[in-house]
């Protein structure tokens, strides 16, 4: 793809971890290590590793002040690279999506303005948004996410479903029962 038609990965890092808190996490799910290396920092890596453009968001004002919700954030990233040619929107707590299940979904922009990922029937991320979806995104508010405007360009037949073969687009880090799945996904993996 040339790089003017590129999309831009908006990594999700601004939201509380409460869940995690409450499982008993000892710091916040991002700073977590899973691999010697935080929740967060595999995911830039994987990130890196595509050649997509980025924007990280985090919280405004430092740790204790998060936006609203997801949908906050989205059009915070959204706004804040409103010349991008699309959006793949990546929660950063998804440590061991693939940088190849990341370049699918930014390829299937070319013909469809949403991307969907899948893994065993399991809705994934990241999902991917193609430019027309701007303004949609950009107006999102709340803990919803883009699920509306999914749900819009699929009644509309607008949406591509992508089959991948990457148990890490559904392995959030929501709990500490989630990071020892993980840990033992990578484990796996490593060993292979």
């Amino acid at each position: 793809m040339p790089q003017a038609r590129l999309p831009t990965v908006i990594v999700l890092a601004a939201g509380r971890g409460q869940r995690f808190a409450q499982s008993g996490g000892a710091t916040h799910k991002l700073d977590t290590l899973i691999g010697g290396v935080s929740v967060l920092q595999n995911v830039l890596r994987t990130v890196a590793a595509t050649g997509l453009p980025v924007h990280v968001v985090r919280p405004e004002n430092g740790p204790s002040s998060e936006l609203d919700g997801m949908g906050d954030s989205i059009a915070r990233g959204v706004a804040a690279t409103a010349e991008a040619a699309g959006w793949l929107v990546l929660p950063g707590d998804l440590p061991l999506v693939k940088a190849h299940s990341l370049i699918q979904v930014a390829r299937g922009l070319a013909t469809h303005p949403v991307v969907v990922p899948f893994w065993d029937g399991r809705q994934g991320h990241p999902v991917g948004f193609g430019k027309e979806c701007r303004a949609a995104l950009t107006a999102l508010r709340g803990d919803a996410g883009a699920r509306a405007i999914v749900r819009a360009h699929r009644q509309a037949g607008e949406v591509q479903e992508l089959q991948l073969d990457d148990p890490g687009i559904v392995t959030d880090i929501d709990t500490l029962d989630d990071l020892a799945r993980a840990q033992a996904l990578l484990m796996a993996r490593q060993t292979q």
